[in-house]
């Protein structure tokens, strides 16, 4: 695999994203490696502590020795915001530039890579009060009223959001009790147009059924890994399944095992049908960002031949800007079936 050296600009980052399950972390560690740089992981549940099967956190074997930041930041029932990881995945891009290292963020979490590439609407503060009315209506009447809630005053928001994804729901709902403005209509306003670092951002993308059959294979893996144990664990731990944390995928369907609502069969298929939406719903969301360059995964290719042609887009990108001239990543997205 071949080197790339780092340019003479200050400001490049490569982003590696694309949807759960199509094997960014072992693709980001191979070119991580070929470029002697670290990893900073943009996935919203990899920074709790004590949630490593379920949320897939590569094991220290795994990292093969290639250090990785933004994991393990705070405890399961502590707040976390997408402006706090803007916060420290600045300082440590800023702390690889004067490395002379070119950073490498790697994950699926959309809302974090926008904001650390094109910046943050500073939206209000939490409203605590609210959000334990939202809470108590959610345990008493379900999530999905909740969601109906933000549908009329926000459609074009709840329409994007499942309404599984509670604590954007709850934050939608948030912002519109404080300015009397839809979130959606906020951040039109806003534009995103902040741009902090010189970025490529590849996307993997794989055939549908393809993708699905490695989510399947996944959740049955991270059961025999002991997701069960670790959901039990947690919980034990008094880290309440109602925290958002222990809302998302695998800790919820298991959480509902554990406690007598549905059976073991049950809720290893719903775990399955959910990460399979949550697959969808995040192609929805980069096929609306600009300027990623796509990767077709296929069926039995390798994670080094991936990051080998990985490679090549990064070598092309940092050649153009130590030659200063404007990168223009081309939209060869293979379609993402419904």
């Amino acid at each position: 695999m071949r080197s790339v050296s780092s340019p003479s600009t200050s400001s490049p980052v490569i982003v590696l994203t694309g949807p759960t399950a199509i094997g960014k972390s072992r693709i980001a560690i191979e070119v991580a490696t070929a470029l002697e740089t670290e990893i900073l992981t943009a996935d919203s549940r990899q920074v709790y502590r004590g949630m490593d099967i379920g949320t897939d956190k590569p094991t220290m074997t795994e990292r093969q020795g290639v250090p990785h930041q933004m994991l393990d930041l705070v405890n399961p029932d502590e707040h976390f915001t997408v402006g706090d990881y803007r916060q420290l995945a600045t300082a440590t891009i800023d702390r690889l530039h004067q490395q002379g290292k070119v950073p490498l963020i790697a994950g699926g979490t959309g809302l974090y890579i926008r904001a650390l590439l094109h910046g943050l609407w500073s939206g209000p503060a939490a409203n605590w009060e609210l959000r334990k009315q939202l809470d108590s209506e959610a345990q008493e009447k379900g999530v999905a009223y909740v969601h109906q809630r933000l549908s009329r005053v926000d459609p074009e928001l709840a329409k994007r959001l499942h309404p599984n994804d509670y604590v954007k729901v709850q934050r939608g709902l948030e912002v519109y009790h404080a300015l009397g403005v839809p979130l959606s209509e906020a951040h039109h306003r806003h534009g995103f147009q902040d741009t902090p670092y010189h970025a490529l951002i590849i996307g993997l993308n794989m055939e549908r059924e393809c993708l699905y059959q490695r989510i399947n294979a996944r959740v049955e893996l991270e059961i025999e890994k002991g997701l069960i144990q670790e959901t039990r664990q947690l919980l034990d731990q008094g880290f309440h399944r109602d925290l958002s944390s222990m809302k998302s995928l695998g800790y919820r369907q298991i959480a509902a095992f554990i406690a007598g609502d549905c059976a073991y069969e049950e809720a290893v298929r719903i775990l399955k049908r959910d990460t399979r939406h949550f697959a969808k719903r995040q192609m929805t969301w980069f096929r609306k960002e600009p300027n990623i360059t796509w990767i077709q995964r296929e069926k039995q290719e390798f994670p080094r031949d991936i990051a080998d042609r990985v490679l090549e887009h990064v070598h092309t990108f940092l050649s153009t800007l130590n030659h200063g001239e404007a990168h223009n990543p081309t939209h060869s997205a293979t379609s993402f079936a419904n």
